[in-house]
């Protein structure tokens, strides 16, 4: 009886474990098996952004980063990119599509980074295909394709290049250079083109990889190649098509530079190319966060966090727009939504990241200069709709592009916590303190004096945009407070004298309550609706306000004030930091959940900017969803000397949060019930 319970004892341990290895390899991935209200969730590599969808081989679009021409709105529009990835199938004649297919599915692979879908061509063929943005070669994908034969099949796979509507100039070839020692030559499909206004030469090519003793490849009118073969039943085929998109942005000979990346593949081989991209990621994934009682939460943080790595790239010297590269929205510029939003979860799990994010503001100084000098204010003034120059972009027709000053000191907080979190004080000496100079330099002339010693700053957009043209505005005001006192100190670090007029007005700006004791979104704020927070970031992020009975008070007042239709997901975000700071873990639980469920799209839960809009996929939201746990749950926070961590309380369901890979040292911290 004790041989038998030993025996029965080891399978049952058996079980569990493997069942817990499978529960936690789920854990980094997503499936889908309904193709109904379909949202497709976009996979990037920092450069370029490929937007898969639900038909076989489907590609929406291909979006280029910071590469920009003026678009019908009139200002500078970021450029979908020639797609090389466009593929057809026909096997026996008969085309491949949603009406000839069973057992579709598609599986997105986190850890790895790759987008897989599956299904079966009754009777004829079982075939799956691998779509990857390369983080070793940012500006080139890979789409892996497998064919097991169910019955004798002839199969043809055809290549071609989508153009998006607006470029001119359009050049069709094909280009035969050398791709192995033996003499082998490829055959790379390309397209060349110039922007609409022919602000930028975009040039894409593509080749098929594959086995030359089953496979053929042929071309047709210089406009697509055609790779065929003949498979008995039970046999197995593998080919690829490599793909590259470069632009005169980055390049002075693109049309080189993306056939040379095509051949680099073909020399190197996939197995090589894909092993060396599962690598970066495995680096990327050190900065981590697990949740032990809560797969879904689990699942939406790993999700929110591999968005942000895939649109963000170490050295790229580039931020990262509200909807990154998945679509045209907002037309890929640069807003508060960088600094305020996406970068805190980023300084925390990868510093490199978060320094491109703070390099593309250094870049621009010149540019935000500028901008101050042409409306009347000394220092420096960054542009609420920052395109690739620095320049202000937003449409004419919102008044945001005037008014909505406080990124001009949101880009100074970013600049402080990166020497904080890091400590470096050769960049700040060199690239930090001028620019936070400038920053505060800009206040100084735009805040003005009250009869009685006060500081006001009048007639502005916060950051609840419903209210325009006003003065006061609570997260104005707390946000150019702290841009001043960060400039002060980080004078002293680097020895030099800060004026005096800064912390002057730090001191007395204008930060007004209501008769309630709430905190006074703008001077004369009635009860209004509101776009999203504002006053509630002086508790968090700002730290401005730190009595817990004030923060209690404020969110009390303010939830039920915020457009809970069409308000930012960011918004519950902020509200599930303070709760669970204020140790009400469940109720920061709830604002969490209102902060993604709503804006969750079929299959895989991309995210939408609001409940009700069609915009996926919504960075900001999440850094918002990333903020709530590392800064709420986990309690983390950046002080003067680095890293705290304030006491926080979980869900009652969490078991347990582990925050890996933080700051410079690459620490752990946790927070347990």
């Amino acid at each position: 009886m004790k041989h038998t319970f030993s025996i029965t004892f080891l399978m049952a341990l058996l079980f569990g474990i493997l069942l817990n290895a499978q529960s936690k390899k789920d854990l980094w991935s997503m499936e889908a098996n309904s193709t109904k209200d379909y949202v497709g969730a976009p996979i990037a590599s920092g450069k370029i952004g490929i937007l898969p969808w639900k038909e076989p081989f489907s590609i929406r679009h291909v979006m280029l980063n910071h590469v920009f021409d003026i678009g019908d709105a009139g200002v500078n529009q970021a450029l979908m990119g020639i797609n090389p990835f466009h593929l057809e199938m026909m096997i026996n004649g008969q085309k491949v599509d949603m009406n000839t297919i069973t057992n579709w599915k598609q599986t997105i692979d986190l850890k790895k980074a790759t987008h897989t879908t599956s299904f079966t061509v009754p009777r004829k063929a079982e075939i799956k295909y691998t779509i990857a943005a390369l983080r070793n070669l940012p500006y080139s994908g890979l789409v892996n394709v497998e064919v097991k034969a169910l019955d004798q099949i002839q199969m043809q796979c055809f290549s071609v290049m989508d153009v998006p509507g607006g470029y001119v100039d359009v050049v069709k070839r094909v280009v035969t250079a050398n791709v192995g020692l033996d003499g082998d030559k490829a055959m790379i499909l390309q397209t060349e083109a110039q922007s609409a206004q022919k602000a930028h030469k975009v040039v894409a090519s593509s080749q098929f990889l594959f086995d030359h003793k089953k496979l053929t490849v042929t071309n047709e009118n210089q406009s697509r190649n055609i790779l065929e073969g003949t498979f008995k039943k039970g046999e197995t085929s593998q080919f690829s098509l490599v793909g590259s998109i470069c632009t005169n942005r980055d390049f002075d000979d693109p049309k080189s530079e993306s056939e040379r990346e095509v051949i680099y593949v073909s020399f190197l081989g996939t197995n090589r190319i894909l092993n060396d991209h599962y690598a970066l990621w495995e680096e990327l994934w050190k900065g981590d966060i697990e949740i032990e009682g809560d797969d879904e939460a689990q699942l939406v943080a790993r999700s929110a966090l591999f968005n942000l790595y895939s649109n963000a790239l170490e050295n790229s010297r580039l931020s990262i727009s509200p909807m990154g590269l998945s679509g045209t929205y907002y037309s890929g510029h640069i807003f508060w939504d960088s600094e305020i939003w996406m970068y805190p979860s980023m300084l925390f799990l990868n510093q490199g990241i978060a320094k491109s994010m703070v390099d593309y503001r250094t870049d621009r100084l010149k540019a935000a200069e500028n901008r101050a000098l042409t409306y009347g204010y000394k220092g420096a003034m960054f542009p609420w709709e920052s395109d690739d120059k620095g320049e202000e972009a937003t449409p004419i027709n919102a008044l945001t592009g005037q008014f909505e000053h406080h990124i001009t000191a949101d880009v100074a907080i970013a600049f402080w916590n990166y020497y904080s979190m890091t400590q470096d004080k050769d960049w700040l000496i060199k690239e930090g303190y001028p620019v936070m100079a400038k920053v505060a330099e800009f206040w100084v002339s735009r805040a003005s004096k009250n009869t009685n010693g006060t500081y006001s700053i009048k007639y502005v957009i916060g950051a609840d945009e419903y209210a325009e043209g006003v003065d006061d505005n609570a997260f104005t005001n707390g946000a150019a407070k702290k841009a001043l006192e960060y400039a002060t100190k980080a004078a002293a670090i680097v020895g030099k004298k800060a004026p005096t007029i800064w912390k002057e007005i730090a001191d007395k700006l204008v930060l007004n309550t209501m008769e309630n004791g709430v905190t006074e979104e703008y001077h004369g704020y009635k009860g209004q609706m509101i776009k999203q927070a504002d006053a509630n970031l002086l508790a968090y992020p700002l730290g401005i306000i730190q009595d817990p009975k004030q923060i209690l008070k404020d969110l009390e007042y303010y939830t039920s004030k915020v457009d809970q239709k069409n308000g930012p997901a960011m918004t519950f975000s902020i509200f599930a930091v303070q709760y669970a700071r204020l140790g009400n873990g469940d109720k920061a639980y709830t604002y969490f959940k209102h902060a993604y469920q709503p804006n969750q799209r079929p299959p895989f839960g991309v995210l939408a900017e609001t409940a009700t809009s069609d915009n996926p996929y919504f960075m900001t939201g999440a850094g918002g969803l990333l903020q709530a746990i590392i800064n709420g749950f986990g309690g983390l926070d950046i002080s003067e000397n680095g890293i705290v961590q304030h006491k926080s309380s979980l869900p009652k369901h969490w078991k347990k949060l582990t925050i890996k890979g933080v700051g410079a040292e690459k620490k752990t911290y946790t927070v347990k019930q």
